[in-house]
């Protein structure tokens, strides 16, 4: 995979993105870059791409020190586990997984200020992380008083045909729209034309920019 077809495959995202009735100037493409190596950053950052999500903290923090020399703007999109924060903090531009109140004061302890979504579960599947859609208000109350820039709401759709996601895109867009916030994160390289015509502002896609993850890689985006 080299940087013209990682140019080519990111033109089609935005193709896709219009197609749906979105901006494609207006909705973030988030390179998600976990289970390539430091290539995958390099290339997309050639096409583009600021904005860069990784879901687990070492392949993020080898890969960041490995591209020191970028602009890069790193999205963290795992799950926030309290030991890792302090190290992730130097680096991290965004976390998007926040979806406990404990997570919340480790960020706001290592990184003031800092920018987050709260994760909500709109699947009702046990095991998914994220909170419930009736208790993301009280999260994001507390999350802004501890002087976090809760800038919005992120989710996964269910697994299956991208159309069966729609109900739960809707519903994380009416929670962003309830909670008067800026961004909605939903979409991936399978379902985000559905994300993007429910108000999607901000796509997470790693296998449509950069191809099938190696074998033994990590689920795919």
């Amino acid at each position: 995979m080299n940087d013209d077809e990682v140019a080519r495959r990111l033109a089609e995202v935005r193709r896709r993105i219009a197609d749906a009735g979105g901006d494609p100037g207006a909705v973030e493409v988030v390179a998600v870059t976990k289970g390539f190596g430091p290539w995958a950053v390099r290339a997309g950052r050639a096409a583009g791409l600021r904005v860069v999500g990784e879901n687990y903290a070492q392949e993020l923090l080898a890969k960041a020190a490995d591209t020191a020399d970028m602009d890069v703007h790193w999205h963290y999109l795992g799950a926030v586990q309290r030991r890792k924060v302090r190290a992730l903090a130097p680096v991290v531009a965004c976390w998007q997984a926040v979806s406990r109140v404990e997570e919340g004061e480790a960020i706001a302890a290592a990184a003031p200020g800092a920018a987050v979504f709260v994760e909500v579960d709109v699947t009702g599947i046990a095991g998914r992380p994220g909170v419930a859609p009736e208790d993301a208000p009280a999260l994001v109350a507390t999350l802004q008083a501890m002087g976090l820039d809760v800038r919005g709401v992120m989710g996964v759709g269910p697994p299956g045909p991208p159309g069966q996601a729609r109900s739960a895109f809707r519903m994380l867009a009416e929670t962003k729209q309830r909670l008067g916030l800026a961004e909605l994160s939903a979409g991936m390289s399978d379902d985000l034309e559905v994300a993007v015509a429910e108000g999607s502002t901000m796509v997470r896609v790693g296998r449509a920019l950069f191809g099938d993850r190696p074998l033994g890689g990590h689920p795919a985006h």
